[in-house]
This record gives C-alpha cells, sequence and structure tokens, in this order.
C-alpha cells in the first residue's frame, strides 16, 4: 500500500515540470519564480492531503516540490513552496504541530543555501546535486518523525525499517527523474532560441550580403576617384581629400564586417602553429595595451597544428583581445592560454576589468549589441561566426568588477608539433 501511494506522489511532484513545460515555453524557469513556485506549491499541498498514515508516521513527498522549486526557481519558487506546505501543515493541525513547523523549517535550510548558485553548474551536475540535496529533507523528516515516535513510546519494528528503505529509494528515483526532466525542458528552451536566433541571423545575413555588395561598388568607384585626385595634388580641397578617403576606409571595413557577418569567407585554408598566431595577435595589440596602461601575458600550456583560415581567426582573436583590453583598468592585466583538451585547443583570453551581469552576457553577440560607450558591436558577433564556421566554439563567463573570462574552442589539426 506504501509503494503505491509514494507512487503517486511521485506523479504528483512531476506534473508541475510538465505543466509549466507545456504552459510557459517562452520563458525560462528562473524567469517566473512566482508561477514556478506555485505549481510546485500546489503539488507540495496535494501530497501532504494524500499523505499515507502508517505505524503513527506521515509517509509524503511533501520537500521534493520544494528541493525542486529553490534549486530550479530560485529562492522565491522556494519561499512560496515553503509557505504552502507551513500553511497546509497549520490546516491539517495534530499533535505533532511543532514537529511539523521545524521539519519545514530545516527540510528547506539546504535547498536555500544553494538555490542561488544551483544554475551555474552543468545539467549533469545539477541532476547529482539535487539527488543528494533531495535526500537531505527526507532524512530530516524521517528523523523528526521517529523522534516523535519513540517519546509517545513506540518501538520499532522490522516493517518499519522496510518501509524507510523503501520510501527513500522511491525518493531518490522519483527526484532524479523529475530533475532529468527538468533538465529536458530547459534544454529544450535553450535549443529553441538558439534556433530561433540561428534563422534571425540567417535573415539578417543575406540581407546584409545583399546591401554590402550594392553599397559597395559605388564606394569602390568614389574611393578609386578620391586616389586619383590626391595624387595630382591638385585643387583648393586637396586637404580635404585624406579625410574623405579615410572615411571612405572605414565605411569599406564596416561593410566587410557585414559580409563576414554573412558568411565568413575562407579563401586560404591552411595548417599552421596556433602559438604563431597568437603570438602575432599580441604584437598587433601590444600598442593599444601601452595606450591603456594594460599589461599582456600569455600562457601556454601547449603547442599544437591547427588547419583553417589563418587571416580569420587572426581577425576574431584579435578582436577578443581588443575588447579584453579595453575593458581593464590601468595597471591591471590581459592574460591569453592556450591549453590542449582531448582532440580540442581551447584559448582563454581572461581580463580583470569591469565585467558584465547575467543580462549582459545573455546579449553577447547580438547584432549591434555592444557594452562599449562606442562601437556598433559587430565585430564580436562576426567573431562569434567566424569561430562557429571553423566548428568551434565560444563561451563568455564573466562577474561585475572582477572581469570576463573569453574561452575559444577550436578543433585540433595534430597535437604534436615538430619544432625541429
Amino acid at each position: 500500500m506504501l509503494a503505491e501511494k509514494l507512487l503517486l506522489h511521485v506523479l504528483i511532484f512531476l506534473v508541475p515540470v510538465l505543466i509549466y513545460g507545456v504552459l510557459f515555453q517562452k520563458r525560462r524557469i528562473d524567469q517566473s519564480p512566482y508561477s514556478y513556485g506555485l505549481l510546485h506549491g500546489f503539488a507540495a499541498f496535494l501530497c501532504m492531503v494524500f499523505a499515507y498514515y502508517n505505524y503513527g508516521l506521515y509517509w509524503d513527498f511533501r520537500y521534493v516540490p520544494l528541493v525542486l522549486a529553490c534549486l530550479y526557481g530560485g529562492p522565491i519558487s522556494g519561499g512560496i513552496v515553503l509557505g504552502f506546505i507551513l500553511l497546509t501543515r497549520t490546516i491539517l493541525g495534530g499533535d505533532a504541530l511543532l514537529f511539523g513547523y521545524i521539519s519545514g523549517i530545516m527540510a528547506a535550510v539546504l535547498p536555500f543555501l544553494f538555490a542561488n548558485k544551483f544554475m551555474k553548474y552543468n545539467p549533469k551536475k545539477r541532476v547529482k546535486m539535487a539527488i543528494v540535496i533531495g535526500s537531505w529533507p527526507a532524512f530530516v523528516m524521517l528523523g523528526i518523525l521517529l523522534a516523535y515516535m519513540f517519546a509517545q513510546g513506540f518501538s520499532s519494528n522490522k516493517e518499519i525499517l522496510i518501509n524507510i528503505f523503501l520510501f527513500g529509494t522511491i525518493q531518490i528515483i522519483g527526484i532524479g527523474f523529475a530533475a532529468m526532466l527538468t533538465e529536458m525542458v530547459i534544454e529544450r528552451h535553450i535549443m529553441k532560441q538558439e534556433i530561433q536566433r540561428s534563422e534571425k541571423l540567417n535573415t539578417l545575413g543575406e540581407l546584409a550580403a545583399s546591401i554590402a555588395h550594392e553599397v559597395r561598388n559605388p564606394l569602390t568607384v568614389v574611393k578609386g576617384f578620391l586616389q586619383m585626385m590626391k595624387a595630382e595634388r591638385k585643387g583648393d580641397s586637396y586637404e580635404y581629400i585624406p579625410l574623405v578617403l579615410s572615411e571612405l576606409g572605414r565605411a569599406e571595413a564596416i561593410i566587410n564586417d557585414y559580409l563576414n557577418f554573412a558568411k565568413p569567407e575562407f579563401k586560404k585554408i591552411e595548417t599552421f602553429r596556433l602559438s604563431d598566431v597568437i603570438y602575432e595577435v599580441m604584437f598587433l595589440m601590444d600598442a593599444l595595451a601601452v595606450k591603456q596602461g594594460v599589461e599582456l601575458i600569455n600562457e601556454f600550456d601547449s603547442s599544437c597544428l591547427i588547419r583553417t583560415d589563418r587571416n580569420q581567426l587572426k581577425q576574431a582573436l584579435v578582436n577578443f583581445v581588443k575588447n579584453a583590453i579595453e575593458a581593464t583598468r590601468e595597471g591591471d592585466t590581459v592574460t591569453i592560454g592556450v591549453k590542449l583538451s582531448v582532440n580540442r585547443v581551447i584559448v582563454n583570453v581572461t581580463d580583470t576589468g569591469k565585467g558584465m551581469n547575467k543580462e549582459q552576457l545573455d546579449r553577447i553577440g547580438t547584432l549591434f549589441y555592444t557594452t562599449k560607450d562606442k562601437g556598433t558591436g559587430l565585430g564580436t558577433t562576426v567573431s562569434l561566426r567566424i569561430i562557429q564556421s571553423m566548428n568551434g566554439k565560444v563561451s563568455y563567463r564573466s562577474e561585475p568588477n572582477v572581469g570576463t573570462e573569453v574561452t575559444v574552442c577550436l578543433p585540433v589539426e595534430s597535437p604534436k608539433v615538430n619544432t625541429q
């Protein structure tokens, strides 16, 4: 009988996950803490109402929704569920009301401690942590209820111990399954966002390429005639020609960025040392670093060969390093590190600058978004497209007033380099 009741409770605390995945597809879980908390709060209420009473104990999974709400929805969601549990316990009443309050508060301590940092871990680790943290309220609840039972003069027997083991086993399996189901909802939301973003980028890319081609042709003609006028050194307006040519060059650079954004063009694929390109990038950026009062540091754990377009890779790395230098305060450092990981090479560009908050991190790579006072944000978007076209991946990690780390992961042609 106990197993049937507990399996019913498993279905009860799985329902909020399924409902949220269907009704709130456009929102992340942490963006709707009140809705998520209410759904799990109602699940906790149902678990308590349909609890199985035997041996002077109430057997239910009321704290599983609390754990899920705290970890995935945050403190607000967890607080709502805890409120549901305490209120329902008050309505139900009984001789052990005080024990119920103590049990609820103690069970909530560990989930609340991890509420703000849980989502920073990777999905696999989150599932494992959910199982471990979800076991804590079970131990608290059973410990307090058994203490109450013995205080009332009851004695334990073999059947109670079997039920306790059954209770713990079903809870661990249930919360693990609920966590995996929640991760699937989160993954589906991320994939949907990525698909929408890719569609928008492809549309914008086609539009940008079309406009850029149309604009570049007349610019080339104008630039050619101005260069001829400059060579003749005639006319009262000769002094303005260099300025006009400079602005035309800037316009041409922007148009080229649009074309790179639309479809990065790899003109020359070759095999080369990654370290050579990074040294070239550091040489190019050294003047800017000196001007900003920033020290460039290299930390190479390995050297390897990669096969791609050298100039395109250099352009992407220059942009990442340039952004890091411009974001770093005078007297601080920007570190470029390289390390090998199986068949991939990882380049880290780390600064100790102003950093970014979560909202800014989410918008990195969005067309025309920039954290600088001046700029279009196109350079970062182009760099991300270049790395993606190389079958690579770029990720950001940042904290305000601490700094930012850009991680570029690229496929390796050969992990070993012949230095002879």
